[in-house]
């Protein structure tokens, strides 16, 4: 009786990772969108080359045209702050500025103000203000 012992070889073995997640900092990102877009057809080498999908790259790249790829400390937000023109500034005690919540008042140099939530159109508070200042 015989038997056959001999184990099959293998001419290449492919090692995927999964559940690693990797954190590319915003330096990174720009350089990898900026290898992608300096030829034609450098997507999908440059994507590959990182391990990247295109799906991943697309977004970078969109992002940077947008001027979003930066880090999340980067981004603005709301903050309280208080603006004045003249060395007395505007006193307001903490009460005031806890009954501020979210909103946020601007004071014109004509005294006027302007108060608006966070979710305020710029681009209609500009004009708002232009007219104020007249």
């Amino acid at each position: 009786m015989s038997t056959n012992t001999s184990t099959p070889t293998f001419a290449s073995v492919e090692v995927i990772q999964t559940g690693a997640r990797r954190r590319w900092t915003a330096e990174e990102k720009l350089r990898i969108v900026a290898e992608s877009e300096s030829g034609p057809r450098r997507l999908l080498p440059t994507a590959r080359r990182y391990g990247l999908s295109t799906g991943q790259l697309y977004l970078w790249r969109r992002q940077a045209r947008e001027g979003k790829l930066s880090g999340a400390a980067d981004q603005p937000g709301f903050v309280p702050a208080i603006v004045s023109p003249d060395d007395q500034g505007c006193r307001l005690s903490r009460s005031e500025v806890a009954d501020l919540g979210n909103r946020m008042v601007v004071v014109l140099s004509n005294g006027r103000q302007v108060m608006t939530g966070p979710d305020v159109d710029v681009v209609a508070l500009r004009r708002v203000v232009e007219v104020l200042e007249r």
